[in-house]
């Protein structure tokens, strides 16, 4: 069955651009690719992922696109067949894509209006083995959502984009996979809107040591460290110039992707932070707001 199998890049819509790219090249980790005085794409330096964040000049703070990968070109157009079946705005058909990297995709507004892309076949970037103690991310971990209907949102996730349920926090926060990471995506109820984009680090201590680079430039940690219990993954949250939250995570469980069961995880502070020590929360980071602009594509 054609799939979504990865995250890709996030595209961003900011209003001081050369503050925002200021932060992603010289404080977050990330390595520019490509580069104008209004557009900028940077990739993270362990994975060979072409870019994992795409900033664009803009007259609001605003997510321009969530980028996901298909492994074929056969893929693109099944998922783009299947998107049209479940009733989506195709913003653009399946056809070699103009963005750097390349590739063959498609896109689409989700049914809550984000502008999401489906892609293959894009070229693969530069990539090297981090050391530890370099605090360096290494890829996308994970993206979380909020949606007005997150039940519908997250059905649309499993039954047209091949995704699978790997556990729920309650009622309102599910964690789905694509391959064999616990999560790639969650979502939450809420907005339609970006909640996080996570990063993967090599380990815990780079994590921390990626957490001190940034005090040491004046941004605090968010929310704390700490260790959730849907995926077992450490974190550390932060929020950006532009007013986006970004995480730095480690040790995310891996898990069957056909067979792993989910599980219910009853809402309660030891199992949003096993470790109970971190600074800040959730109600700590900037609030939830409908996306500038959905249903709209960048600059429209």
């Amino acid at each position: 069955m054609s799939r979504v199998t990865e995250i890709r890049y996030v595209g961003y819509g900011v209003e001081d651009f050369d503050t925002e790219a200021a932060f992603y090249a010289n404080v977050w980790g990330l390595e520019p690719v490509a580069q104008s005085e209004s557009e900028g794409w940077f990739k993270a330096p362990g994975h060979d992922e072409h870019h994992v964040v795409a900033l664009r000049k803009a007259d609001a703070n605003r997510i321009d696109v969530i980028a996901l990968a298909a492994s074929t070109s056969a893929d693109v157009d099944a998922l783009c067949a299947k998107v049209k079946v479940a009733g989506c705005r195709i913003v653009s058909e399946p056809a070699a894509l103009a963005t750097p990297g390349g590739g063959y995709g498609f896109r689409f507004f989700s049914p809550d209006g984000l502008l999401l892309e489906i892609s293959s076949d894009v070229a693969r970037g530069t990539m090297r083995q981090l050391a530890r103690w370099e605090g360096l991310p290494a890829k996308i971990s994970h993206i979380v959502l909020h949606s007005p209907d997150h039940q519908a949102f997250v059905r649309f996730f499993v039954d047209v984009l091949g995704f699978k349920v790997s556990d729920w926090l309650g009622d309102f926060m599910c964690f789905l996979r694509c391959n064999s990471a616990h999560h790639r995506i969650a979502i939450l109820p809420g907005p339609p809107c970006l909640n996080h984009v996570a990063y993967d680090m090599p380990s815990i201590d780079d994590m921390m040591r990626g957490a001190h680079r940034l005090k040491l430039k004046g941004i605090p940690i968010g929310w704390g460290p700490g260790r959730h219990t849907a995926g077992n993954n450490a974190f550390s949250y932060f929020v950006t110039p532009g007013g986006f939250v970004t995480e730095y995570t480690a040790e995310l469980d891996e898990v069957d992707f056909e067979n792993h069961q989910p599980k219910v995880h009853p809402p309660a502070p030891l199992i949003m932070d096993q470790w109970g020590i971190g600074t800040g929360g959730p109600q700590t980071l900037p609030h939830a707001v409908p996306n500038p602009g959905l249903f709209a594509t960048a600059g429209a």
